[in-house]
């Protein structure tokens, strides 16, 4: 997720200061994505920088500075919401690169890394479907929509780790079962 367009989006409803908008972000993406009240501010200034948002008038009593959308800032949000994501655009996952890593690697035990993997990612599972619930009882669909997307990441995560685990034990009895002795014609 961009949080220069996130943070772009959220101008495009009101002017709203740095404080502000990290907490709008955070209650609107049900709290998927953390966000450091000063990696917005860092984003403000660069959005600012590159002539998408501006400050509203002057600080309040409490010093905050409101940032507005400009145009090009508005035709930015356009853009994005009018664009698709690339599915490469994910960042790093920590699982694969454990799971590549540790077939690699003589003395780690990579069905156990497996096992315990899944194991968690369905007990992450079932607290997800409670949050669904939650969610559909209060109505709130935006964060149904993100409990939703995360719980179809989580079970293609479990059925990826049953395809591994299957992978694994196939290349394992390569390895260890002696070929079988060709048949010679007599």
């Amino acid at each position: 997720m961009s949080v220069r367009q996130g943070l772009l989006a959220l101008l495009s409803e009101q002017p709203m200061y740095g404080a502000q908008l990290r907490s709008e972000f955070e209650a609107r993406t049900a709290g998927t994505w953390p966000l450091n009240v000063g990696q917005v501010y860092t984003t403000l200034g660069r959005l600012q920088r590159d002539g998408l948002v501006e400050v509203d008038g002057e600080a309040d009593d409490e010093g905050r500075i409101t940032y507005r959308l400009t145009d090009a800032g508005r035709t930015s949000v356009g853009e994005w919401f009018a664009s698709s994501v690339s599915p490469e655009s994910t960042p790093r996952d920590e699982l694969t690169i454990k799971v590549a890593l540790g077939v690699t690697l003589s003395d780690v035990d990579v069905g156990a890394v497996v096992q315990t993997q899944r194991a968690d990612s369905l007990r992450h599972l079932q607290a997800l479907t409670r949050d669904k619930r939650d969610a559909v009882a209060k109505e709130d669909l935006a964060r149904e929509l993100v409990v939703e997307r995360s719980i179809f990441a989580t079970e293609a995560q479990v059925r990826w780790l049953d395809h591994m685990e299957s992978r694994i034990r196939r290349a394992r009895r390569r390895t260890t079962t002696p070929p079988a002795e060709e048949e010679t014609d007599r």
